[in-house]
């Protein structure tokens, strides 16, 4: 994609297709990827086959054994470095609030359920110690009753009294931009307070200085939920308090959003994106995360015996 076509590239950072100025069509006309129960529907009981240890080849019932307590059930439909890194983190964290009260559940999902039990024994190194594990005995489909979408890398729901509090469909996992969403979603429910990314076991370490540049992080998953035309206030405040805790933690992230919501008022699109409310926080963030303006420099000569002028300090915002 050529840096010459703006809005074309803000399309295709979001993850949607390539478009240009003159025909381009709202982020929030895409699509939605379902998988599973969606939040309020009911949290069916499913048997799975344990894997490890005392469960080895016993029938195990993640929902059943949570009794109403919040849990969280991680399946995994295809597995990838960027599945097994967030499954790794993110149960390793679960799991590691038990104690707590939080139930966790790893689902794998294949149509050989042998051939399954093999693959988890071979990469169990890679595998959170802790957090319970299970193959589908339905087979890559999964239980019949959740309408998971074989489609996507990792179906994760959060769940208390029996009900979904949380759906998170995703087709390629990012921890750096997905988990702190999820793990929002996790608090909620679950009660605590929001852990630091890069205290999480299993995280990557931040780049050192001097290293390349990395390339734009991806925030569909941020920005989907927030710019959804039939989105209620509450959905589009809990989004936008999940993309403000993402550009606190990581500047990437904040430069980033930035950059794509001034080019979006700056095209004059800005009434094609969400509801007035989302409008505001876009509007807000043009201005809050945007690159600083800048500012006139004194060209003229300097007097006999005067200093020359120095340049102005970057500016901390817009």
């Amino acid at each position: 994609m050529k840096r010459s076509q703006p809005f074309g590239l803000l399309a295709a950072i979001v993850g949607f297709a390539t478009l240009g100025l003159a025909a381009s069509r709202s982020v929030a006309d895409d699509e939605p990827i379902f998988s599973g129960p969606q939040v309020g529907e009911r949290l069916p009981a499913f048997v799975v086959r344990g894997v490890f240890d005392d469960v080895a080849g016993k029938e195990l019932d993640f929902v059943t054994a949570a009794e109403g307590r919040p849990i969280v059930l991680i399946f995994v439909h295809d597995v990838n470095r960027q599945s097994i890194g967030m499954t790794r983190t993110l149960s390793q964290y679960t799991a590691g609030r038990a104690d707590e009260g939080l139930a966790t559940g790893v689902v794998w999902l294949d149509d050989d359920l042998t051939a399954a039990e093999n693959q988890l024994k071979r990469m169990r190194h890679a595998l959170a110690p802790d957090a319970p594990i299970g193959v589908s005995v339905d087979g890559r489909e999964g239980p019949g009753s959740y309408g998971l979408n074989r489609n996507v890398m990792l179906t994760i729901l959060v769940g208390a009294e029996g009900k979904v509090t949380g759906n998170f469909a995703l087709v390629q996992p990012s921890l750096q931009v997905d988990l702190p969403i999820i793990l929002r979603s996790i608090v909620e429910t679950a009660g605590g307070e929001m852990p630091k990314l890069e205290e999480l076991a299993g995280m990557p370490p931040m780049p050192r200085a001097g290293s390349p540049a990395p390339e734009p992080p991806n925030l569909r998953p941020l920005l989907a939920p927030l710019i959804r035309r039939d989105a209620s206030d509450a959905a589009v405040e809990r989004a936008a308090a999940a993309i403000e805790a993402a550009a606190e933690r990581d500047p990437a992230i904040r430069r980033e959003i930035g950059r794509i919501t001034n080019t979006i008022i700056d095209a004059d699109k800005l009434e094609n994106y969400g509801t007035p409310k989302a409008q505001g926080y876009l509007r807000h963030w043009a201005n809050a995360f945007g690159r600083p303006a800048a500012e006139p420099t004194d060209t003229r000569e300097p007097a006999r015996g005067e200093s020359p002028p120095k340049s102005p300090a970057p500016a901390e915002g817009r």
